[in-house]
């Protein structure tokens, strides 16, 4: 897909946004659909430390075709609370406890009639000490030059992906705004 045309279907999802009425209803992982991030990434950042002691770390992953200013903030929620956001290539982590983990991932600002397809989940069992990666990934499917359409997913990707997404992808920061 043309960037432009990738960029102006973005533009065209968060036009849309604007005018949603409704709340959008989301699973039980995620956190209030009322708080919303201001997302910055950083290039040239350190390697992320492990998990604190007795702790597991999560990394989230956002991954997409091609950046622009377009590109939605992509939630992540840990256990029914918001746990931070990415936009872009970007990627942070979280230490949690041991045991199983609801995760969900919803991208922000997305009309509530087509957000349903910009959400995902995931259930995982962490252990203390180990790191997980999850990586969202917004891919355009199918159609020609110009044309196709655009899929979102949520999977654990494997120890060597994650580690080279981290160095690849830059750090993401955010601020919350309710």
């Amino acid at each position: 897909m043309h960037p432009r045309h990738f960029a102006l279907l973005f533009c065209a999802l968060l036009l849309t946004a604007a005018q949603a009425k409704a709340k959008t209803v989301l699973p039980d992982s995620c956190g209030d659909d009322s708080v919303k991030f201001d997302v910055k990434a950083e290039k040239n950042h350190p390697a992320p430390a492990g998990p604190a002691d007795g702790k597991a770390q999560i990394v989230f992953i956002d991954t997409v075709p091609q950046e622009g200013p377009f590109m939605p903030s992509v939630r992540y929620g840990v256990d029914g609370n918001w746990a931070g956001a990415n936009k872009g290539n970007s990627y942070f982590t979280i230490d949690v406890d041991p045991g199983v983990r609801h995760l969900c991932v919803s991208a922000q600002g997305v009309r509530s009639s087509v957000a349903k397809d910009f959400v995902d989940m995931a259930t995982v069992t962490v252990e203390a000490g180990k790191v997980y990666y999850f990586e969202s990934a917004f891919n355009v499917i199918g159609g020609h030059a110009g044309g196709g359409i655009l899929s979102f997913g949520f999977a654990p990707v494997d120890e060597d992906q994650g580690k080279y997404r981290v160095k690849a992808w830059k750090l993401a920061t955010w601020k919350t705004n309710k």
